[in-house]
C-alpha cells in the first residue's frame, strides 16, 4: 500500500522530470513540512496519512492567506502564484464540503445544541464540538465558526 507521502515523492519526480516547475517546487516544499513535523518533538517518527493531510491542509491555507496578502497589496502575479500552489495541494486533500452540505450540518448542530438548552455565547462551544468531528478535514474552521456565528444569532 502506498502511502499518502510516498506518492507526493513520486509526483515530485513526475513533476521534475515533466520540468513542471511549479508542481515541483510546490511538493518539495510540502515535503519538507512533512519531514520537519517528522522529526519535531523528542523522537523522529513517520507520520500516518490522516497525519501527512494535515500538514498539507496547513501549508494549502498558508498559501490561500498569502494569495489574499499578495491580492491587497497589488501584487497580483504573487497572489496567483499562491493560488496555482494551493490548487496543486488540494488534489491532495479530502473534497472541501460545499456551502449547502457545511449549512445543513451547522444547522442540525445548533438544533442539537438548542434543544440541549445551549443559549448564546455558551452555545457556540456546544455547536462548534458537534459540527467539528462532523466536517473535520472538510471545511476550514474560520468558514465553519463563521456559519456557526450567524446562524446562532439568527
Amino acid at each position: 500500500m502506498t502511502t499518502l507521502k510516498s506518492k507526493l515523492k513520486e509526483d515530485l519526480t513526475t513533476a521534475i522530470r515533466g520540468r513542471d516547475e511549479l508542481r515541483s517546487s510546490t511538493l518539495r516544499l510540502t515535503l519538507t513540512a512533512i519531514t520537519k513535523e517528522e522529526v519535531a518533538g523528542t523522537q523522529a517518527r513517520e507520520l500516518s496519512d490522516d497525519e501527512v493531510r494535515k500538514v498539507i491542509a496547513r501549508e494549502a491555507k498558508k498559501r490561500r492567506e498569502a494569495a489574499d496578502a499578495f491580492a491587497q497589496g497589488g501584487r497580483a502575479e504573487q497572489s496567483e502564484r499562491e493560488k496555482a500552489e494551493g490548487e496543486v495541494l488540494a488534489e491532495y486533500l479530502p473534497k472541501q464540503l460545499s456551502d449547502d452540505e457545511l449549512r445543513e450540518i451547522v444547522e442540525q448542530a445548533v438544533a442539537q445544541a438548542r434543544a440541549a438548552g445551549a443559549e448564546g455565547p455558551r452555545a457556540m462551544g456546544q455547536v462548534m464540538k458537534i459540527v467539528n468531528p462532523k466536517v473535520a478535514g472538510l471545511a476550514e474552521g474560520g468558514r465553519v465558526a463563521a456559519l456557526v456565528k450567524q446562524l446562532l444569532a439568527g
